[in-house]
């Protein structure tokens, strides 16, 4: 660790002189109390410290002629606020090349798939990210992704591709297209289609709608999943969610509902190796449901108190066997963001 910070310490005045370049960051942690703890960002029960996705970071880049622009990211999480032992874990970083025709990266990028929910996780980077009933939230390393200019100022279209040198199997790629503002500004609403195939082994495709009408959003998302593994075959079906946020003054509400019955989020996959000594091969009929309510009060414009409460039930066939996946979280977070 000590190795690892002395690196860091070294490098930092050659990020600091780069062109454009802003450092950035975020210590996002909190205290839950779960039964459990399969959600729980650690896997553990009881009353536990959580990490949520604090990172570090450096971004910019530079003007190489008309119409032509480098650009970069180099952002790590870190994870040295318990005794794991581990500081640093790798996050998006990659360089690309914008022109009038789009943008081109390569390195360690979100999917376009997984980009495609814009703002409609609501809970994101928490212990009730809808990452725990859906598949395809990919961070990928060696890959190409592709973002259009904005068409007409509403429409993007955009692909991720992985390199097949480093990954087992056929070629693995995600595909999106994007109508309105993720960020509900330019325009109050926001609409994307995308699809998966083969990326973490999964095929999927997504469609993701959200609205602003005055201090109230709502939000929604249907995916369709299966696994291309035949010996997963069972594990094959439909993820939603829809969600309501209201923002009054500085403190925003939220309200989120969601439905899995494909078993290839997070919480089954955890849930059959920390609470039964049997195989996701032998999981079928998941019925499992979220429901979450919490709120962010802003205290500054860096700083953010929030918590929440959320509570997965459900059941599933383990070979051939009912197992009951219920548990409850009581979660209270404060974020910092520089």
């Amino acid at each position: 660790m000590k190795k690892t910070l002395i690196a860091m310490a070294t490098l930092l005045p050659a990020f600091s002189s780069m062109a454009a370049a802003d450092f950035y960051g975020r210590i996002n942690l909190s205290v839950t109390d779960s039964e459990l703890g399969v959600a729980a960002q650690n896997g553990k029960a009881g009353t536990v410290l959580e990490n949520n996705s604090s990172r570090i970071g450096f971004k910019g880049g530079e003007e190489l002629s008309p119409g032509l622009k480098l650009f970069y990211q180099l952002e790590f999480g870190v994870d040295n606020f318990d005794n794991s032992g581990k500081t640093f874990k790798p996050r998006n970083s990659f360089l690309g090349v914008k022109t009038d025709f789009g943008a081109l990266s390569v390195g360690r990028n979100d999917t376009v798939f997984k980009t495609a929910e814009g703002k409609v996780d609501i809970f994101g980077t928490t212990n009730s990210d809808i990452d725990r009933l859906l598949p395809g939230q990919t961070r990928a390393g060696d890959s190409l992704t592709y973002q259009s200019p904005k068409l007409a100022d509403l429409i993007t279209v955009n692909g991720t591709y992985l390199m097949s040198d480093n990954y087992d199997g056929d070629n693995a790629y995600a595909l999106s297209t994007t109508l309105g503002d993720s960020g509900l500004k330019n325009q109050p609403w926001y609409v994307a289609l995308a699809y998966n195939k083969g990326i973490d082994g999964v095929d999927a495709a997504r469609l993701v709608s959200q609205v602003k009408l005055g201090e109230v959003t709502l939000g929604g998302l249907l995916q369709q999943s299966e696994h291309q593994d035949a010996k997963y075959a069972a594990l094959d079906g439909d993820t939603w969610f829809v969600n309501l946020a209201w923002d009054i003054g500085k403190t925003r509400l939220k309200f989120e509902y969601g439905h899995d019955d494909a078993g290839l989020g997070k919480y089954v996959s955890r849930f059959i190796k920390a609470e039964t000594s049997g195989s996701l091969a032998d999981v079928s009929n998941v019925d499992l449901n979220q429901l979450s309510v919490g709120a962010n009060y802003k205290v500054s414009k860096t700083t953010q108190l929030w918590g929440h409460y959320t509570r997965f039930d459900g059941d599933l066939l383990l070979a051939g066997t009912s197992v009951e996946l219920d548990d409850d979280l009581i979660t209270l977070g404060v974020r910092y963001d520089f």
